[in-house]
């Protein structure tokens, strides 16, 4: 299962909207086929495994990440692939949170005589499929909020200057994140004063570019700006309140950024409707690198399921310098953000806390 699950992360970057599966075949305690699953090649892990095995399938135990499919999509039904080929035994880790699968591929092939054990490294198996597991149920992208800080919690001094506040190491990691994301979701502020490029720069391949997602209620998007001239590497959209100026929506149209209008409150916009929108269109992981407003406008709305924190060794101090978290705040201590810590790494000379954030329905 170890290496069933370390050919689905092979899948990183390149599985999207799909989920990232690994498959392995065993026969007499040697491997005789193996599969990882990549969007683009259509094919199924499961049945990749199968065809590398050849007619070593018949009495194979295949160990996968995730239950197989039953039903017909892009490929016909890997159960039947499984079934077809004589495998005596399956062992995943997981079910298929999918509405269409969700324990019917475990049903048809228990069916068809084949052993079904189901559970192994479950905790790993979910949590590589965190992003999948909620978009196929919810149809809402996965969202990660990440943010370098000071210890002290400040991203940037009171001049507004932030570079670098975190070391190499974790701009770095913090590009894999972006590479693992389909889409980068910032405020109007950062790149008014950052002028970031907000693109990946991890050198790996990905199968769908990154889509830059700019919160823009007055559409001051800059036209020259590192962002609006790195278009060619992948999809802007802006959204902005629904009175905009048309004439500043035609000047970004014109050069190939989408605006989308959306009912505001005010200067916010509602994050909810940005997510529906997004979700719309098959993006199903998010990575929020924004301001301090836009950190707690997401966290307010109960958008952010998961918080990356790298902390540098410094402390800034100061009334005006920016937390990592602004806005009004919430009104008491039993009203704040319950999270459980994930991870604790050390990333360089910087400290990064990984967090989920806790529902009413969670204990």
């Amino acid at each position: 299962m170890d290496r069933a699950l370390a050919l689905a992360k092979e899948g990183k970057g390149l599985t999207s909207p799909n989920p990232m599966v690994g498959a392995v075949l065993l026969r007499g305690g040697v491997v005789v086929g193996e599969g990882s699953h990549r969007y683009a090649a259509v094919k199924h892990a499961e049945v990749l495994a199968i065809e590398q095995a050849g007619e070593r399938t018949q009495g194979a135990t295949l160990y996968v990440n995730l239950e197989p499919c039953s039903h017909f999509g892009r490929t016909g039904p890997c159960c039947n692939s499984i079934i077809s080929a004589g495998v005596a035994r399956v062992v995943a880790a997981m079910t298929d949170p999918n509405p269409r699968v969700a324990g019917n591929g475990f049903q048809q092939l228990r069916e068809a005589g084949v052993d079904v054990v189901f559970g192994l490294k479950e905790a790993e198996a979910r949590r590589l499929n965190e992003a999948y597991s909620k978009y196929i149920t919810t149809k809402l992208p996965f969202v990660t909020l990440k943010a370098g800080m000071t210890l002290d919690g400040k991203i940037a001094a009171g001049d507004g200057h932030s570079k670098w506040i975190t070391g190499q190491e974790s701009r770095m990691r913090a590009q894999q994140l972006r590479f693992e994301n389909d889409a980068l979701l910032v405020g109007i502020r950062t790149v008014l004063q950052d002028d970031p490029w907000l693109t990946d720069r991890s050198g790996q391949t990905r199968r769908r570019s990154l889509t830059r997602v700019i919160l823009d209620s007055n559409l001051n998007f800059p036209l020259q700006s590192n962002v609006a001239s790195s278009r060619q590497e992948g999809a802007i959209l802006v959204f902005c309140s629904e009175e905009y100026q048309p004439e500043r929506r035609s000047r970004l149209e014109g050069i190939g950024i989408e605006v989308i209008p959306v009912a505001a409150s005010g200067q916010h916009l509602p994050i909810a409707t940005v997510l529906n929108e997004l979700g719309r269109r098959e993006i199903i992981s998010i990575l929020i690198e924004g301001g301090a407003e836009v950190n707690f406008s997401s966290l307010r709305s109960h958008a952010v399921d998961k918080i990356i924190f790298f902390m540098a060794p410094r402390i800034l101090g100061g009334r005006q310098a920016v937390p990592v978290v602004g806005g009004e705040g919430f009104p008491d201590l039993n009203h704040s953000l319950s999270l459980a810590f994930a991870a604790v790494e050390q990333v360089g000379s910087d400290l990064m806390v990984e967090a989920y954030v806790r529902r009413e329905d969670q204990p």
